[in-house]
This record gives structure tokens, C-alpha cells and sequence, in this order.
């Protein structure tokens, strides 16, 4: 076990699985592996983001009267992809993936929960009014129990698995993605994602390489 180590299990929720209300491509594919590296008990400090959004979210295309899923808008000045409603707070589709034990998880983070604000990473809100992107608090938990590397997986790996990566990086932690362990949206969201790994200096590996 590594100590100065904490794996971040990004958004493993049913509504991003096939038949999910955002499925992303191959989600359920991750799930057997998720479910077996924390078996293995290797990090001290495990934390599960959950996507947690109250209805009429305003990332929700719903929201937007005229616009459809997966168009881009301007909100606050950056842009901002609309999503089909998904993770609704209190939702089957908004849990915890049933078929992991979740038992190792000290800390599950809900984001999304602003209906104002999206919220793709783990430490950090997206842009929000008046431009700033509001800390979750995860930085400094990790920090008060000795954290100073992060392996992150789930879903999607060229959205909220990389904002949680790269904030990661740019806070100072040593980052790393698990490739094995995360899905794109679709898999043209892949070469984009590793370029941008590869300029923010994160990792990648997958998790038969950890010991």
C-alpha cells in the first residue's frame, strides 16, 4: 500500500453505462476491473466522485429551449457542452455503480449539485459567474492526510476523468491516468485526451502495472 498515494474513481454511475441516459462508449467494460483493483487494497485513500445534479440542471440541453444534446453554448464566457439530463439527484441513474463494492471509498465527493455551474472535475467546479472555478475542498483533504499522487479512472476519460487529472497536476500532485480503467464519451474524444495528458505531464498506465 502506497501510502502518499489516492486513487479517484471518477463518476461510476449507471445513467453513463449502455442504456445509461449519457452512455459513454464501452462504459460497463470498466466496472469487473474497477470492482477488482479495490479488492487488491492498494491505496490508503480511495475517493468516489458522483455526479449529482438537481433537475433542470444548466447543463442539461433541456434547459436551453431551441438546443439539443451535445450542442456547445457560451456560459460565462467559456463554452459549454449541453448534455442530455443525467444524474439526477436521487435517481437510480445517479448511484453508485451497484456492482462494485465501494466499501474502500473514504470520501465519495457529489459534484454538479450547483444548478448554475457544470462540473467535470474532481477538485475543481467548471467556470462558474464571474469566471472562477470554485474549489471542492478535495486538494486540501488530500493534502491533510499525506497525499501526493493520484491515480484517476472512470467515466469520461476525455471529460471529467481528465479535468480531475489535470487539476490534479496543475495543484501539484503527481498525476496518473488508468487507461484500462476509464471511457471516452466516444472514441474520437481519445487522441485529444492523451495529447493533453501528455502536455499536462500525466501519466498513463494501466492497472496491472500497479503493485
Amino acid at each position: 500500500m502506497n501510502a502518499d498515494a489516492a486513487l479517484i474513481l471518477v463518476d461510476v454511475q449507471p445513467d453513463f453505462m449502455p442504456g445509461g441516459a449519457l452512455a459513454c462508449h464501452e462504459g460497463a467494460a470498466i466496472v469487473p476491473g474497477i470492482d477488482a483493483l479495490l479488492r487488491r487494497r492498494l491505496f490508503r485513500h480511495v475517493v468516489a466522485t458522483q455526479d449529482w445534479h438537481p433537475r433542470g440542471h444548466v447543463s442539461f440541453a433541456g434547459a436551453h429551449p431551441g438546443r439539443a444534446p451535445f450542442e456547445t453554448i457560451e456560459l460565462y464566457g467559456q463554452p459549454q457542452t449541453l448534455w442530455p439530463a443525467h444524474c439526477v439527484q436521487g435517481t437510480p441513474g445517479a448511484a453508485l455503480h451497484p456492482a462494485i463494492d465501494w466499501a474502500p471509498a473514504d470520501l465519495i465527493l457529489r459534484k454538479g449539485s450547483d444548478p448554475r455551474v457544470d462540473s467535470y472535475s474532481a477538485f475543481r467546479e467548471n467556470h462558474g459567474p464571474g469566471g472562477a472555478r470554485p474549489d471542492t475542498g478535495l486538494a486540501g483533504w488530500l493534502r491533510g492526510r499525506g497525499v501526493r499522487e493520484v491515480y484517476v479512472c472512470g467515466l469520461a476519460r476525455d471529460v471529467c476523468v481528465l479535468w480531475t487529472a489535470q487539476d490534479a497536476a496543475a495543484l501539484g500532485f503527481r498525476a496518473h491516468m488508468l487507461w484500462d480503467l476509464s471511457r471516452p464519451v466516444t472514441p474520437a474524444g481519445d487522441g485529444p485526451a492523451r495529447a493533453a495528458m501528455a502536455a499536462a505531464g500525466i501519466g498513463v498506465l494501466d492497472a496491472a502495472a500497479l503493485a
